[in-house]
């Protein structure tokens, strides 16, 4: 069942290419009528032999991805699991992502306009952070990093110098 959340449910953002994660998303509210909000998302790696669990847990996240579990906790999952996985020489299953996902390529050191062209290409959205966020600055890191998953619109935060 954690497989086919991040699979088809809430936690599509964990996906990692390479590997069958499992997970489960969570919002609450804190307290009756509060308007704050705790997300979760906790996930197992791999799937089939598991090596890793991680439990991100957020209180009142605030921003444009909202507070649900699936939109602000199950990236930052995936990009911690992008990272671990790797490190620990898990090896990868060659699973390929969902129909309209797409792998995030590593933009750092690319312009501006090069960087937005690639996301353009992707079908993926731009926001720009930087004194330098005209075309003529250079991008010096990226969320979600490269090789994590993310489905078709989300929106990719590049830092310029």
């Amino acid at each position: 069942m954690m497989e086919t959340v991040v699979k088809e449910g809430t936690g599509r953002n964990a996906q990692v290419k390479g590997y069958s994660i499992g997970g489960k998303t969570g919002t609450s509210e804190d307290g009756v009528n509060t308007n704050r909000y705790i997300t979760s998302f906790v996930g197992v790696a791999d799937i089939d032999n598991p090596e890793v669990v991680i439990v991100i847990i957020l209180y009142n996240p605030t921003g444009e991805g909202g507070h649900q579990g699936g939109a602000i906790g199950a990236p930052i999952a995936a990009e911690i699991l992008g990272e671990v996985l790797p490190y620990l020489k898990v090896q990868k299953n060659n699973e390929g992502g969902i129909e309209g996902s797409v792998i995030m390529e590593d933009l750092t050191g690319c312009s501006i306009e090069e960087a937005k062209k690639v996301l353009e290409e992707l079908g993926l959205e731009c926001e720009i952070v930087g004194e330098k966020a005209d075309i003529e600055g250079v991008v010096i890191d990226q969320i979600p990093k490269k090789g994590i998953m993310v489905n078709v619109g989300t929106k990719v935060v590049l830092y310029t110098n």
